[in-house]
């Protein structure tokens, strides 16, 4: 399996960013909030803000990704079809639809969050949520789920592909790697 390096790419962020903490949370008007803003350079890409937000008191947590210039609307697509694949860098602005065909779709809206992940990180954030639906009361959702998962599990290990497409308004959101079509 491919190395997973969100965590580390998370940990390098929080060693250069800007924090502000005792802040008030939205949610639970608590001066719980913390705030984090950190600037990362994206190799074919350029320099971009990682901006978070995170709640000690209730759970909020909101996160989002910009590019440092102005971009036009894009479109990405990517074939995964070995582990390699799986290490590819990836930059998801919370306004960008994320589409594994057959298998889930990551749509926009307030509570959708911008990351730089790799396409396995991507790939693990869907099998969550997949993962939750198994336990579903209703069987036939249940066995969809389990199907899912035996799919996603494959891609994991390079045995099955998949295509991942980004589509993204704002222009924020890119897949680093020369397989991948822009559009």
């Amino acid at each position: 399996m491919a190395e997973n390096t969100e965590d580390t790419k998370e940990e390098s962020f929080n060693d250069n960013a800007d924090v502000l903490t005792g802040q008030p949370c939205p949610m639970c008007r608590t001066n719980n909030l913390t705030l984090m803003e950190a600037q990362t350079d994206v190799p074919y890409f350029g320099a971009v803000f990682v901006f978070s937000m995170k709640c000690s008191n209730c759970g909020y947590k909101m996160a989002d990704v910009e590019a440092e210039e102005s971009r036009p609307a894009c479109k990405y697509t990517f074939e995964v079809e070995n582990e390699e694949d799986l290490k590819v860098r990836v930059v998801k602005s919370s306004q960008a639809t994320v589409k594994i065909p057959r298998i889930a779709t990551i749509t926009p809206g307030p509570i959708s969050d911008g990351y730089v992940s790799n396409v396995e990180g991507i790939i693990n954030r869907v099998k969550d949520i997949v993962e939750s639906q198994r336990d579903d009361e209703d069987p036939v959702i249940q066995k969809k789920a389990k199907n899912m998962l035996k799919k996603i599990q494959r891609v994991l290990w390079g045995r099955e592909k998949i295509t991942i497409q980004i589509d993204d308004p704002s222009g924020n959101s890119v897949i680093v790697s020369e397989k991948a079509v822009k559009k």
